[in-house]
């Protein structure tokens, strides 16, 4: 399955140039990511895309946004979806912060979130995320093509290519004064998959085993980004792969830690692949609207919403 990273989360290498569709090492790599979500939910992915100059011209622009006064950071948000926009400020959430760019691959979508936080621009801005996300969207199809093809399924990723909508969230998450304390609060993502990637050294994301370990991830190579399984991708798996909880934890002394998540959404309606319901896996989930998921409650669990 590849090399293995701390705590046994596997390490999948991307990065091969012989890594073509259809190729024998193609076909072994899908096996692996297939198997890594079945057993963790989540994989760390060897992806050599994020030049020197793209991450630090990353940094800079994180860093100018989060140091935005607050009454300007409040204008990140989005009629009629929940928790799409600015996170922060939260006497919960003391060491979280985050901005939401929706339809970041797209200067359309990264224009409008500049119009909030910069009214007079911010090229530096847009040129730099909207070069990323586009690098990470292509990082997202070539796993959704492996999931899909693994399960015998290439028509499932052409309709994912159709309906696919992604959601950038760019984080900061602060040193506590004590010696440990959760940044964020242990959850499961609501995407189909989210992509994270750290722009410094800081490690602090935790994702707990199907025995309920917790196991520290280390992604702090530029070359590493973690593939994580959300609760869509669980209910069109029929189960198969679990979206696995996680949290940030932060320790005292350490530096700010900045990172960025890049979520997919599937436009319309989830159905479960009717390829993984047999005898042995009866059907889990109902069809049903993924944005809608979203309206849900963030604190609700997808079976609540549409499982069986």
């Amino acid at each position: 399955m590849g090399s293995e990273g701390e705590g046994s989360i596997p390490v999948i290498d991307l990065r091969k140039q012989e890594l073509k569709a259809g190729s024998s090492l193609w076909v072994d790599t899908c096996k692996s990511v297939r198997e890594a979500l079945e057993e963790y939910g989540c994989f760390v992915a060897l992806y050599d895309k994020a030049s020197p100059q793209l991450r630090n011209g990353l940094s800079g622009c994180l860093k100018d946004l989060f140091h935005l006064p607050n009454e300007t950071k409040l204008r990140n948000k989005y009629e009629g979806i929940p928790l799409k926009g600015y996170v922060g400020q939260n006497s919960r959430l003391p060491l979280h912060e985050s901005f939401g760019i929706d339809h970041p691959t797209t200067p359309q979508g990264i224009q409008t979130f500049v119009n909030q936080m910069w009214p007079h621009g911010n090229h530096a801005f847009c040129k730099y995320v909207v070069e990323y996300a586009k690098m990470v969207e292509e990082l997202d199809q070539m796993v959704a093509r492996m999931i899909f093809e693994s399960y015998g399924g290439v028509k499932y990723y052409e309709g994912y290519l159709k309906s696919a909508t992604y959601l950038l969230r760019v984080l900061q998450h602060k040193a506590p004064e004590e010696e440990e304390k959760d940044a964020f609060v242990s959850h499961t993502d609501k995407s189909f998959t989210t992509i994270l990637h750290q722009l410094n050294h800081v490690n602090a994301l935790e994702v707990q085993t199907k025995d309920g370990q917790w196991l520290k991830l280390d992604f702090s190579s530029p070359t590493s980004f973690v593939v994580m399984a959300g609760d869509a991708i669980m209910a069109w798996s029929n189960d198969r792969i679990q979206a696995p909880i996680h949290k940030v934890v932060m320790n005292r002394g350490s530096e700010k830690r900045y990172s960025l998540a890049l979520f997919s959404f599937m436009r319309g309606i989830v159905e479960v692949n009717e390829e993984l319901v047999d005898e042995q896996h009866p059907l889990k989930y109902k069809s049903f609207h993924h944005l809608g998921l979203l309206n849900f409650t963030y604190a609700a669990h997808i079976k609540d919403y549409c499982g069986l």
